[in-house]
């Protein structure tokens, strides 16, 4: 991990027994919290800044809520119906105050849905969060530490009733009810670099199943789009180390790949971070084609505009716009 890992309450040594040992639920009845704080410090991949992330519990109802510490600690909602940009990260944000924004949200927030947690209260010191490796792995390893608490309240889900899908083109992202309960994924890239080509994949999300075939999977990009990032001044801190560079039919990481498929499968590890946008556990199958932040938001805001299209499982609440924030 690139950076600095804090824990509190608990031996190190002894965090490798307690998570193997740890059963891990594919459904989850009530809320859930962190069992206690823990924090880490990496480098952000647009802006190369050093910047400090804290995960703390947090009670009934919060939700997942940003805080801006370096802002006098304003909050910002993790909900769909916040993200203001998608064009190279999920960036949530107040559309009156261009400063108050967190960017490259969805590596965490996937970590987030799959393990289960509800509700945390997120400081972060700047305006994106640590990349670390780049993949959702070490977000996952600091859950594990950081241990789960189960709360009394329901948790929120909702069912998704009749197809909803949006374009772009020729791609698509769409979702479509599910037999039972869970969310089902199914995602399909097709790129011209000869190392990517056209690979698909699907999965049916749970804890056990994201670790094991979609945490570690880095984000990617073309080796000549690097120079109009860093022209844009973006990608500061990108390296070999939090991102794959394809250059045509080779890999430019010393290490080579994760996985012979890594680049869909890193493509549905960013989904599964958008859709935990809704704020409720979606019982629904996904099915993506070139889909990226952009289409994975305009889904969950055409879910949520058609009343016809979904309905709340137990006492979810419907989601509602939320007026920006203070």
């Amino acid at each position: 991990m690139d950076g600095m890992l804090t824990m509190s309450g608990q031996d190190s040594s002894s965090i490798g027994d307690t998570v193997s040992a740890r059963p891990l639920p594919t459904r989850i009845a009530r809320q859930q919290t962190l069992r206690q704080s823990i924090s880490c410090v990496g480098v952000g991949l647009h802006t190369g800044l050093r910047i400090r992330l804290a995960l703390h519990p947090a009670t009934e109802n919060t939700g997942i809520v940003f805080r801006r510490t370096d802002l006098d600690g304003r909050t910002i909602p993790g909900r769909f119906d916040h993200v203001v940009d998608t064009r190279l990260s999920t960036v949530i944000g107040d559309p009156t105050n261009p400063a108050l924004r967190v960017a490259t949200i969805e590596h965490l927030m996937a970590a987030l849905s799959a393990a289960g947690i509800d509700n945390v209260l997120i400081d972060v010191d700047g305006p994106e969060l640590p990349a670390l490796d780049g993949s959702a792995s070490d977000f996952v390893f600091l859950l594990d530490c950081a241990g789960v608490a189960e709360q009394a309240a329901s948790r929120a889900a909702i069912d998704i009733l009749r197809p909803v899908r949006v374009t772009d083109g020729d791609a698509f992202a769409e979702l479509r009810p599910a037999r039972e309960p869970g969310l089902t994924l199914t995602m399909s890239i097709a790129f011209p670099a000869a190392a990517i080509g056209e690979q698909s994949f699907t999965a049916r999300l749970d804890r056990r199943s994201f670790r094991d075939q979609l945490a570690n999977c880095r984000t990617f990009t073309l080796r000549q789009e690097i120079e109009a990032l860093h022209a844009a001044g973006l990608a500061r801190g990108g390296s070999l180390d939090n991102a794959v560079v394809v250059d045509g039919a080779t890999i430019l990481n010393p290490s080579g790949l994760r996985h012979p498929d890594e680049f869909v499968r890193h493509k549905m590890l960013d989904a599964v971070g958008d859709l935990s946008l809704a704020a409720a556990a979606i019982n629904g199958a996904f099915t993506g084609h070139k889909s990226g932040h952009a289409l994975n938001n305009r889904l969950l805001r055409t879910l949520f505009a058609d009343a016809e299209a979904w309905r709340p499982r137990a006492r979810a609440p419907r989601p509602q716009p939320l007026r920006a924030a203070a």
